[in-house]
């Protein structure tokens, strides 16, 4: 694209995001655009798909950090006046009605500026056909408590950019081909006089710094030789990964232009909560019935463990409601290969109904037990 492009569109408005935006606000809206707006989405709807173009637009400049800090420094020299050629006469500091030039950027962009000036192409100008990596996409999985704990395998479906399969990426209709551009010999840069002697180096305005005409734009893509495709790709999910995690899979993003490298695949994993266990970090916490009986004399009773299989807990006589047991490596694995614990709390069932002789036996145990009001202390502290 041009920098008459750059000047003309603010891909911050487009984008609807604040120009000191980070790039997860950016790639965020960039996918609700693209999701409410897509071609597919909305046949024959003009606006949708101008909408959708001018979003892809932006997200290309401002995703890339290099691209971004070169539209952020033409903006702010040519955009709002920060370099200019002032006219002979018209005062300034320029003795004798000299040019002079005026510019906020430090010492490379002035590098930069010159450079261009006496008709060489900057770096920051040559970057943009040079291999650049793809952009990093995000996607969310749903996996099953055990699959957590123990890690698991499973197929996860993304959306990403890619070459077009319908034109391999040269953005020209099948049984046509791209032409070299004609205004800049295949360069992607042209001249442009800046007054005097000076002449300025800028991308081609005809194809947008591609150094190719595409006559006959492709049907799928549109002429932008980059299109949206879903595929199941496998990932494994580590083990003892928490709900609302977040996981990297390395080049597993959208691949990269100009032979750059693919970007990364960020995963939000969610996790099913299971019917008889909870997590606590490492730990599993599991909640173990016990009667009033096995809990007042003692008992030797068997808690369950994930994945099947028990294990044995022993009681003391006169375990209070709610005390927790711990076991050792029975829990969720840890990076250095250990296990965490098994964290079971009992909990003292009351019987709901008593037989005449049951209750007979329980009168009579109070009144051998002869235990005192637990509640004196409380009601005394009140008073």
């Amino acid at each position: 694209m041009s920098q008459k492009d750059w000047m003309e569109k603010d891909y911050y408005k487009i984008l609807g995001v604040p120009k000191d935006a980070k790039p997860e606000q950016i790639k965020k809206a960039f996918r609700k655009i693209a999701r409410e707006n897509h071609p597919d989405q909305h046949p024959g709807d003009t606006k949708a798909e101008q909408r959708f173009k001018e979003a892809s637009e932006a997200n290309d400049v401002l995703s890339d950090p290099s691209t971004r800090a070169e539209y952020d420094e033409q903006r702010s020299l040519f955009g709002s006046g920060g370099f200019r050629f002032q006219r002979p006469g018209s005062g300034g500091s320029g003795a004798g009605g000299e040019r002079v030039f005026r510019t906020t950027v430090g010492d490379q962009g002035l590098g930069d500026i010159f450079g261009n000036l006496f008709g060489q192409a900057s770096a920051s100008s040559s970057s943009r056909r040079s291999p650049r990596r793809g952009a990093d996409v995000e996607g969310e999985v749903t996996i099953g408590f055990n699959q957590a704990v123990e890690g698991a395998t499973v197929g996860i479906q993304m959306m990403s950019e890619e070459a077009c399969q319908a034109c391999h990426g040269t953005g020209a209709k099948a049984g046509t081909s791209p032409r070299v551009c004609p205004t800049c010999q295949g360069s992607g840069v042209q001249q442009a006089s800046a007054g005097g002697l000076f002449q300025m180096t800028e991308t081609c305005s005809d194809c947008q710094g591609r150094g190719l005409i595409v006559d006959e734009p492709c049907e799928v893509c549109y002429g932008s030789g980059r299109a949206s495709s879903r595929r199941t790709i496998q990932i494994r999910v580590p083990a003892g990964v928490a709900d609302g995690q977040k996981i990297r899979i390395k080049g597993k993003g959208s691949p990269g232009e100009n032979g750059g490298a693919p970007g990364d695949l960020y995963v939000v994993v969610h996790v099913r909560p299971h019917p008889v266990f909870g997590r606590n970090g490492d730990n599993l916490t599991v909640t173990v019935p016990v009667t009033f009986t096995e809990a007042t004399l003692g008992a030797e009773i068997e808690a369950p463990t994930l994945g099947g299989g028990s294990v044995k807990l022993r009681i003391p006589a006169g375990t209070p409601n709610g005390r927790t047991f711990r076991v050792r490596g029975r829990g969720v694995a840890k990076g250095n290969g250990e296990k965490g614990d098994l964290l079971a709390t009992i909990e003292v069932q009351v019987p709901p109904s008593l037989t005449d002789e049951a209750r007979q036996a329980l009168q009579t145990f109070a009144d051998a037990a002869g235990q005192a009001n637990p509640r004196a202390d409380l009601l005394a502290s009140n008073r």
